[in-house]
């Protein structure tokens, strides 16, 4: 497999620990869903994604190690998240209010008020937030399939 140099990085939180939990979800397919800051593409001057791109998974060692393809983005208000979007971000959440507190800890942090430029950033129910609903389309060792539907495997 040939996980494309071309693609952009699908980046979940800062490399460390919680990348590593987060990349570990989504190539288990427990994790099909997630949520940024729409001020972060600003920040970031990035275009929102689209439904159909494809970008490449990286891990904390900045490895790209899965192609996912964005299958729906939302833009709305922080308080407009619904329980099905913070569970299927597969972190063990089991009601929106666990998901917000999560995500409000890592929006609130140093390393994340300083990629914005805002020391003093914090979320409120107005906050625009990005969700975003993926799947892994490519991964090393596994076969690809085409068109056809059939696998890249000798034999198929």
């Amino acid at each position: 497999m040939t996980i494309h140099d071309d693609l952009p990085p699908f980046l979940l939180g800062f490399p460390g620990p919680l990348r590593d939990r987060l990349v570990a979800a989504v190539l288990s397919g427990a994790k099909t869903t997630t949520t940024g800051l729409l001020a972060g593409y600003e920040a970031e001057n990035e275009p929102l994604p689209r439904a159909g791109d494809r970008m490449a998974l990286i891990d904390s060692a900045e490895r790209a190690v899965a192609v996912v393809e964005v299958l729906d983005v939302r833009v709305l208000r922080l308080a407009e998240v619904d329980l099905r979007h913070a569970v299927d971000e597969g972190e063990g959440d089991t009601s929106v209010a666990e998901w917000r507190a999560s995500h409000e800890e890592f929006w609130h942090s140093a390393a994340l008020r300083e990629a914005l430029g805002d020391p003093d950033f914090t979320v409120d129910e107005d906050t625009m937030v990005v969700a975003e609903r993926f799947r892994v389309v490519e991964r090393p060792g596994s076969p690809t399939r085409t068109r056809a539907g059939r696998s890249n495997l000798p034999g198929d």
